[in-house]
């Protein structure tokens, strides 16, 4: 039984189904999709062929990589979820517990981006609760809630990966983990990977959102025929999403190591901090759930748009989780949930990396 005490990051799975899953009050029929761990979005049935996709996820705030990147995050990490339905969020409702060591000139560029930002996406703000906490001084700020509403037959979600289905798998692997190290401690990763390399991968942040891919998936494919299921990468890397995805599908899958991209500059951070790339934090990358004789269709139109995609393998009878090497041999894959982004960052806190 994980303890709260000896983990960082969400729950996992065994708390979430142990201590969270039957209490979730009442029951009501017109919840299509509840409570689930690995699905991104709940959906609710409006009784008008229409339904009410709705996500929540953690705010950011993080003064030493600045403003607009924590409204960067704060925003699109609960967009990426949202987009997993084929939909771009509609409405907004923000709670924010700042520390009271915020001035209200940093509030103000703080929210300025989140405005400007749920502005570009077509967010309208619809309220929530702002205030300032005395003992909070963590990097979560609150939390947000968007919203959106859609024909019931059209949301995808990410909990309908079907058996002989292809893993597609957007732009590369612990993009948004080596993008945090590298704008968190420039200078160290300047000077042990190279100026060039920590540019690089600082700059990569940027390209956190998902919302493109997966509205083009989903334009390109018939959602639910031939687009089955997409769910964003985020704690737990590439695999980790794959094996909630899977676990919520009820499937197994199949992974080719060699097809998930991993770009250089990521790899040389990963090596630099000592986390495994595969299993760290890589917001900015989408899965996808793809009918057999389908995936290049969606490949080719995703790279009109500008996406790199790929197929990186299958999903499978049964629950076996199976991992193909380089050579060929395959190894069972488990994951017990944590990720080591969170260490590897405080660990080089406490060493005193710039």
């Amino acid at each position: 039984m994980a303890a709260f005490d000896d983990q960082f990051g969400k729950v996992d799975a065994q708390v979430f189904k142990e201590d969270l899953l039957h209490k979730c009050g009442a029951k009501r029929e017109e919840v299509i999709c509840g409570p689930r761990f690995g699905v991104d979005t709940a959906i609710i049935d409006l009784g008008n062929g229409n339904a009410l996709a709705t996500s929540s996820d953690p705010l950011s705030l993080i003064p030493s990589l600045g403003m607009e990147i924590s409204a960067h995050l704060s925003v699109h990490l609960l967009a990426n979820d949202m987009s997993t339905t084929g939909f771009a969020p509609q409405y907004a409702q923000f709670v924010l517990n700042l520390p009271v060591s915020l001035s209200r000139e940093d509030f103000n560029l703080y929210w300025g981006h989140i405005d400007t930002l749920c502005k570009k996406i077509g967010i309208s703000i619809t309220g929530g609760h702002t205030g300032q906490i005395p003992g909070q001084e963590s990097t979560i700020s609150g939390g947000g809630t968007m919203f959106l509403q859609a024909p019931k037959d059209k949301i995808v979600s990410s909990n309908n990966a079907r058996v002989g289905d292809s893993i597609i798998m957007t732009k590369h692997a612990a993009l948004s983990s080596s993008s945090l190290l590298a704008n968190a401690f420039p200078k160290t990763v300047s000077e042990k990977c190279g100026k060039q390399t920590q540019e690089i991968a600082a700059n990569n942040f940027w390209d956190l959102s998902v919302l493109k891919e997966a509205l083009a998936a989903s334009s390109i494919l018939e959602p639910n025929k031939e687009l089955h299921a997409m769910h964003d990468v985020t704690e737990g890397g590439i695999l980790g999403a794959l094996d909630e995805m899977a676990d919520a599908s009820g499937c197994g899958f199949t992974v080719e190591l060699d097809k998930i991209k991993l770009n250089e500059e990521v790899k040389q951070i990963t090596d630099l901090f000592e986390i495994d790339p595969f299993i760290s934090i890589g917001a900015g990358s989408m899965l996808m759930a793809v009918k057999p004789g389908n995936e290049d269709r969606l490949i080719q139109g995703l790279s009109e748009e500008g996406v790199e995609a790929y197929k990186i393998g299958e999903f499978t009878e049964g629950s076996s989780k199976q991992l193909v090497q380089t050579n060929g041999e395959q190894k069972p894959f488990t994951f017990d949930g944590v990720d080591p982004y969170w260490a590897a960052f405080f660990k080089a806190f406490q060493a005193g990396w710039k």
